[in-house]
């Protein structure tokens, strides 16, 4: 699998499927993601290596550092430096949906909302209405990096 941040400058792949693939409420986490949750993909660093760009890292606490990008500020990893995983923030994967999570840690934090979140309306593309004409704008200013997916994997019953 491969991802990246949003501008493109550090891209990364690994060869191995990921274990314990979870979202974490802690508060910890929805402050390095900017969001109720950050949903963690650990996979082994012996699998893990970085394509393009380096990682710039925020020391988050004595025993971990969080890397993103220094150019467009994308949080992309989770690391404990003596663990021999490395934990892919989901959402910077190609191809986010291959990777389901299988637990749930620091519920203590979880948003109340979060529980309501498949109640809520949501059947229409983004900009399916466009009166203000910003999907043709944001076409043609976009300095998003196109995700790229060289190699697919796709969870089993069994991987998950």
């Amino acid at each position: 699998m491969s991802g990246g941040c949003q501008c493109g400058a550090v891209r990364f792949a690994f060869d191995a499927p990921p274990e314990n693939v979870h979202v974490c409420h802690c508060r910890m986490c929805q402050k390095a993601v900017g969001g109720p949750f950050a949903v963690i993909c650990p996979v082994l660093k012996s699998s893990f290596r970085v394509t393009r760009g380096a990682f710039s890292w925020f020391r988050s606490s004595d025993l971990a550092r969080r890397g993103f990008c220094s150019n467009c500020g994308t949080p992309m990893i989770f690391d404990y430096p003596d663990f021999p995983d490395i934990g892919v923030l989901v959402g910077a994967l190609d191809q986010p949906g291959c990777v389901p999570p299988v637990v749930q840690y620091g519920i203590e934090s979880r948003v109340p909302w979060y529980g309501y979140l498949p109640d809520l309306p949501g059947d229409k593309p983004t900009y399916s209405e466009d009166p203000m004409g910003f999907l043709p704008r944001i076409t043609a200013s976009n300095r998003q990096h196109p995700d790229h997916d060289t190699e697919h994997w796709v969870p089993r019953p069994a991987d998950r």
